[in-house]
């Protein structure tokens, strides 16, 4: 896709006041010194994208360790955020219109809090500002890698109706979606603009067994592939003892298929079925803006926005009874174990002693889980000049607020009984009685909501006249109050439910800044600006983060840009206040009695760390444009992020493999096997990532219309952080180590705009990597080339007809034997070649 930004910063004469993305000045847009990428509402569209996540998903700068819906077995199933450098949600601060938005209602990866992007407008949409830069000096906390401001339509008048519908050809996965927008009122004549939006969205839910190339689950003839089953209906934790017949789904299978150099038979199941791999949505956006002129040099402006989303997926398969089986005891705040051994007697059991089992209570059915989000955001401000001074007052609300349903799962204490008085069949469930299965289904929702309300006061003003220009000059005050609250279900809380995952969150902390900037203009061609920003946390305390910037432009067609800053992350609520994690995961257990060396899984108890410290960081970037005519520009930025302090977890498989080093961290039950995982948030070390960006943009004037080429380049230097509290730098940049970071990743388009028709072809990269953790089974992952092609008319009076064909070429993912869905959902879609195709209409 085009940006047609990139020549404001040298080549342009335009003299327009704005206020850019990393600046409270107003200023030319040609004389900004940090590195801005912008995308239009005309990009967006021609990108034939559907949605904000895609959009910035595809951004060569959204580098790795970046989530959306496909991310299912989180707390924050079906959303989406973005990762500037591969830093990670929490190190991207995402804004509308340059202020805060409400974090998402619970964390992801149990400690990210972030905005959801899923819950955004799209149609309302004017352009998008990407700073690539640290803005802590600006924004404060969250900005070490750059900032994401969504810009808002500040006035609209006119109709604008739209539809498009979708379907992938691989999968036959659906989309649709419609869209209004409608403004009416000249602030200049009139003295008012209001103007309204609403976007809806409808999309199949994708699980793996309907993908052709995953349904199957046999990667045998893959590196490191193998036969993915799941073993069931056994005793005493040997898979070969198995139960006199198969349940359910479960096959009659060899046991060296499944776990090489094993013997014997097995029953066992394919887990495909119960795994969703993109959620079945339904969502709608409601943005409403007014401005009001009270003044010729005065205007109030309001703004809210609304969201509701419901996303469905499966959760997983029916219940497994086995060793690891936990429920959550609130008097202890901890998991208390909960039996799998058959009473001598029952009739499950063959044995005259009580016998411990494995199986899953297929005849419960699969269970699920749907996730009903809503998102508010209300903003109402004056702003004006008058005196030499441009002022804007404004106060902020904004929450979002999650509903959790799940479905199929169980009643422990049901459970118990029924264990003990023999009333389950285990080994057939399907002669158990409707009335006995419904006594163990229980349905459980889980409540959780976040709230951001702030007061912002900003001045600007021209302090002095040099003899090259105005010293500008800005300051503003902010008062800010977060709140979290991650609750669980009654049935959790009680101990009812079996093998409970809960993410328990309670806090809020109050923030006051203030912050202030200058831009000199040293002579006709160095210009220098320098900000500051002192934040006071409640709970951590102090930041200070300043910022000294260097613009110099030589030639009219030549700039060099510069800048060194300091920044912070403060801890999110989850890992500093109070909060209380248990999830599920795998791990290589080296130390298995019967598996060994091979994934096996745990329960994962995470608690927070009230003593940690806030992540610091220093910025540097220096650049260039050269920008020789208005057709042609092309830029370079160089960037280095130093971090000390960064939060986080030690590796899960170092604690497995060097158990010694982390006394108490590990529980195993009587054969040896591994139960629980025991961590605490701390400040593992530092974290060290550099590279460069490369944009070009090179238009042509033809006789049958213009022709436009444009890419976006991003190279990954180093990216090294330790693994472990203490511990030595390790290098990631080009492997998975530290999560998936490929070292190059871009995007090339070519644009023909011919009167009515224009169409876009954009070549997407991104680099393989090397498998470099803890749980590599295969040497490299490869780098995937796709194509996108996009095209409108605009021959029909007021109406636009729109096509798209996203994967043109209809690659798959590259295969990945490390990661859960065996491609890596950071960065790629599960599904092929799809096509859209829309229609719009406009009315002005």
């Amino acid at each position: 896709m085009p940006f047609s930004a990139l020549a404001a910063d040298a080549g342009d004469n335009s003299l327009e006041r704005v206020t850019v993305t990393g600046s409270n000045l107003r200023a030319s847009a040609k004389a900004k010194t940090n590195p801005v990428q912008v995308l239009s509402a005309a990009d967006i569209e021609r990108s034939g994208k559907t949605s904000l996540p895609d959009v910035l998903r595809a951004l060569a700068v959204n580098s790795g360790n970046s989530f959306n819906e496909q991310y299912t077995g989180s707390f924050s199933a079906g959303t989406a955020g973005v990762s500037l450098r591969g830093l990670g949600q929490r190190n991207t601060l995402v804004l509308v219109n340059g202020k805060r938005v409400s974090n998402y209602a619970t964390a992801q990866d149990l400690q990210e809090t972030f905005v959801d992007l899923n819950s955004l407008p799209l149609k309302a949409v004017k352009r998008i500002e990407i700073l690539k830069d640290g803005a802590s000096a600006i924004y404060g906390s969250d900005a070490i890698a750059g900032v994401v401001n969504i810009i808002l339509y500040p006035s609209y008048q006119g109709l604008e109706l739209g539809a498009d519908i979708g379907r992938d050809t691989s999968t036959g996965q659906d989309e649709r979606r419609m869209n209004l927008l409608a403004g009416k009122g000249d602030l200049d004549k009139d003295g008012y603009n209001v103007w309204f939006s609403f976007d809806a969205q409808k999309r199949d839910r994708l699980d793996q067994s309907g993908v052709d190339w995953l349904k199957d689950n046999d990667f045998r003839g893959l590196p490191g592939g193998k036969l993915v089953r799941t073993p069931t209906n056994y005793y005493n934790g040997n898979p070969t003892q198995r139960f006199p017949h198969a349940a359910g789904p479960a096959q009659d299978l060899d046991y060296g298929a499944v776990n090489p150099g094993k013997s014997g038979r097995i029953w066992a199941y394919n887990p495909a079925q119960y795994t969703t791999l993109m959620p079945g949505i339904e969502r709608y956006h409601a943005a409403l803006h007014g401005s009001y002129r009270l003044t010729p040099a005065t205007e109030a402006y309001a703004e809210f926005l609304y969201g509701a989303s419901h996303s469905a997926q499966i959760f997983g398969p029916p219940l497994s009874i086995s060793s690891s089986l936990r429920a959550w005891d609130s008097a202890s705040q901890s998991l208390t174990p909960v039996s799998n051994v058959l009473p001598a007697g029952n009739p499950s059991n063959p044995n005259a002693s009580p016998t411990p089992f494995t199986a899953n209570l297929f005849d419960l059915g699969q269970r699920n889980k749907t996730d009903s989000v809503s998102f508010r955001r209300l903003l109402l401000g004056v702003k004006g000049s008058g005196d030499a001074w441009d002022w804007d007052v404004s106060g902020l609300y904004s929450d979002s607020r999650l509903r959790e349903y799940a479905y199929n799962f169980v009643n422990r204490y049901a459970y118990e009984q029924l264990l003990a008085n023999g009333g389950y069949n285990f080994i057939d469930p399907s002669r158990n009685s409707e009335a006995v299965r419904d006594s163990l289904r229980i349905r459980t929702m889980r409540p959780a909501w976040y709230r951001v309300a702030s007061l912002d006061a900003t001045a600007s003003t021209e302090l002095a006249q040099l003899p090259a220009g105005p010293v500008g000059f800005a300051a503003g005050y902010q008062l800010r109050r977060e709140m979290m609250n991650s609750g669980t279900s009654s049935e959790v809380a009680s101990g009812t439910e079996l093998r409970p995952a809960l993410d328990l969150i309670r806090g809020g902390r109050t923030i006051q800044a203030a912050y202030g900037e200058f831009n000199v203009p040293i002579s006709k061609t160095l210009s220098l600006n320098a900000a500051a920003r002192a934040d006071h946390y409640s709970d951590f305390g102090n930041a200070f983060s300043p910022k000294l910037g260097l613009r110099y432009q030589p030639l009219q067609s030549l700039t060099l840009r510069g800048s060194v800053s300091r920044g912070f992350r403060a801890p999110s609520l989850p890992e500093i206040t109070s909060s209380t994690a248990v999830s599920y995961g795998s791990v290589q257990d080296p130390y298995d009695p019967l598996t060994p060396n091979q994934n096996v899984s745990f329960t994962h108890l995470i608690t927070a760390n009230p003593n940690i410290k806030p992540e610091r960081s220093t910025n540097a970037n220096l650049g260039l444009v050269l920008a020789p005519t208005a057709d042609t520009s092309v830029s370079l930025d160089y960037y280095r992020i130093r971090q000390r302090d960064v939060i986080g977890l030690e590796d899960v498989s170092d604690i497995v493999r060097h158990p010694d080093a982390y006394p108490g961290a590990i529980v195993r039950d009587a054969q040896g096997r591994l139960q629980t995982i025991t961590q605490r948030f701390t400040n593992l070390g530092g974290r060290d990532t550099s590279g460069f960006d490369i944009e070009l943009r090179q238009g042509w004037k033809l006789p049958g219309g213009k022709l436009t080429l444009a890419a976006q380049w991003s190279r990954l230097l180093s990216f090294s952080q330790p693994l472990q509290q203490g511990g030595e730098m390790q290098e990631g940049a080009g492997s998975n180590l530290l999560g998936a970071l490929p070292r190059w990743k871009g995007q090339t388009s070519a644009n023909w705009d011919a009167g009515a028709w224009s169409s876009t072809l954009t070549w997407f990269h991104t680099d393989g990597y090397a498998q470099t953790g803890g749980d590599a089974t295969q040497q490299r992952v490869d780098g995937l080339d796709t194509f996108n092609l996009s095209a409108s008319y605009a021959g029909i009076k007021r109406v636009t007809l729109t096509a798209a064909v996203q994967n043109l070429t209809n690659r798959r993912p590259p295969w990945d034997a490390s990661a859960s869905h065996y491609y890596d959902a950071t960065q790629y879609d599960p599904g092929g070649r799809a096509f859209t195709l829309g229609v719009r209409y406009k009315l002005d």
